[in-house]
Parts: C-alpha cells; structure tokens; sequence
C-alpha cells in the first residue's frame, strides 16, 4: 500500500505556555500541501523484523525513526504479531519546519489501521497520534485546522481563495529542540492574530501579512541567519506573505498569483536554491 504524506505550512504559532512536562502548549494555523512523501508499506510475517529503508540517504531510519516509533507503539498497543517494510520516498525538505517526519507518522498509521482493518475511533487515533509527535494528529486528514494544546485539539477551519506556496530552504536545517530551547531563553517572537487571520482566509483576503506570526521565528534566525536573508529576498522581490513554517528552516511566500510564483520559482532555482512551488489542498 502507497499512501502520501503530505507537507504543512504554519500560518500563525503562538505559543501560549508551557507545561510541567517539558511541552509547550500552541495555538496554530496549519494548511497542508500538495507536496508530498510516499510511503510504501508491505506486512510480513511475525518471523521477519520490521524495517524501514529511505531513498535519502541523509534521513537516519533507525528506531528513532517517527514510523519505526510509530510501528512499536501500534504493535504493543494492539496486539499486532505482524511485522513491516517500510519504504519512504523523500521530498519533504528534512529539517526545514513542514512537518515530513509526523506526516509520514501518521501516514503509517493510516496504512496499517487500513491494511490490518483496525477499527480505531478518531478520539483513540488522536491518543496514539499525540503519543508519537506533536504534529502528527494533524495529518491524520489533511485539513487546513485550527490546532492547539500540544498539537492535538483541530478544529478545522475553511479557506476561500485557492493559494499556491513557494518554499525555499536554506541548505542548513534547524532542530526544533534546540529552537524551542533558544525560546526559552529568548522569550518573544511575531505574535499571531488567530481570529483575524482565519477570517481572512474564510473571505478570501489576499493580504495576510498583519495577522501572520510564528513565535519561534526570532529564536530560529538567532540560530540560522539564513533565515532572515531568505525573507528579506521574497520580500524584496514584491511578496507579502512571507514567513518561516514551524520550527524552521524553511521559508514560505503564500499567494494566489501563480504566474507570480512561478517566475519567482525560475528566477531563485537558477541561482541554485533549494526551491520548491506548491499549492494548499
């Protein structure tokens, strides 16, 4: 079974506390893209182990691995005696703050729920989601969502205009430990207006720019200047909504001008950035 596991952009974090376990309690905007992993699943019998290959190389599979974790915690929690092959097909940029390792999480999580013919309630998928990584609930299905506490209250939320993304990725990725352990010390960032900004993505406004913001952003170019660089570019070359996704590193222009896009696309792969041109689902 091939299932995709699509990449997100964040529109807004605000972090909003943190807890006594360690966890930092958000309020999100999330869209997910059409940009994609896939993940290959294969059962095998109990006899055999399971394994995980990747066609990146740079992407460590070993028991670390969000789908290795992922397959542990499904086995013990429902009786599996079976085993897997897994095989990811890498273009989510890694490291770069658009969720590749939670949705390809969640992705193994629908596949063997699927292949297995789990009847799992969506309160008990959330459960296990929650358990493996803050994002992964989310890409259970996909949604553009309101997301808050520690990833796993969604409320979806609806979006008017048909917007196309542009990525660009430093060459550097970020660790979001150690982004969230610079905030800590840093304290302050681009704090979200939430509610205006999902209104405006329910009328259709263009301009997004005085709602948008990521608390982590200033902790994140504290780290990687990189960053900064990349926004002042877009920004220069006439695009509003720019902002970095996640934990970083990776930087976002959202529009709905896809010539716009495009020739900004051919203009920044010619200089030999990491570029990508996507769309919201």
């Amino acid at each position: 079974m091939i299932i995709k596991a699509h990449a997100k952009i964040n529109l807004a974090i605000n972090i909003v506390g943190k807890r006594d376990d360690g966890y930092h309690d958000l309020d999100m905007i999330m869209l997910p893209l059409d940009l994609h992993d896939a993940i290959d699943i294969t059962v095998l019998p109990s006899k055999f182990e399971t394994y995980i290959t990747c066609d990146d190389f740079s992407l460590e599979v070993n028991e670390y691995n969000l789908c290795y974790i992922t397959v542990k915690k499904m086995k013990e929690k429902y009786g599996i005696d079976k085993s897997f092959r897994i095989h990811i097909h890498k273009q989510i940029p890694i490291g770069a703050g658009l969720g590749g390792g939670s949705s390809n999480a969640a992705a193994v999580i629908n596949g063997i729920k699927n292949l297995l013919k789990l009847n799992l309630s969506y309160p008990e998928e959330i459960e296990l989601a929650k358990s493996i990584g803050a994002d992964v609930p989310f890409f259970l299905n996909n949604i553009p969502a309101r997301v808050r506490g520690i990833g796993e209250k969604i409320e979806p939320i609806h979006i008017k205009n048909k917007y196309f993304v542009l990525l660009i990725k430093p060459q550097k990725g970020l660790s979001t430990k150690e982004v969230y352990r610079k905030y800590d010390e840093v304290s302050s960032g681009a704090h979200a207006d939430i509610l205006n900004l999902i209104k405006a993505l329910n009328d259709g406004q263009e301009i997004l720019k005085d709602y948008m913001g990521n608390d982590l952003e200033k902790a994140s170019i504290s780290l990687l200047p990189d960053i900064q660089f990349i926004k002042d570019r877009l920004i220069s070359d006439g695009f509003e909504n720019v902002m970095m996704s996640g934990s970083g590193s990776a930087v976002f222009a959202i529009s709905t001008d896809h010539a716009k896009m495009e020739k900004e696309f051919k203009k920044l792969d010619k200089l030999g950035l990491n570029v990508l041109l996507t769309k919201v689902l």
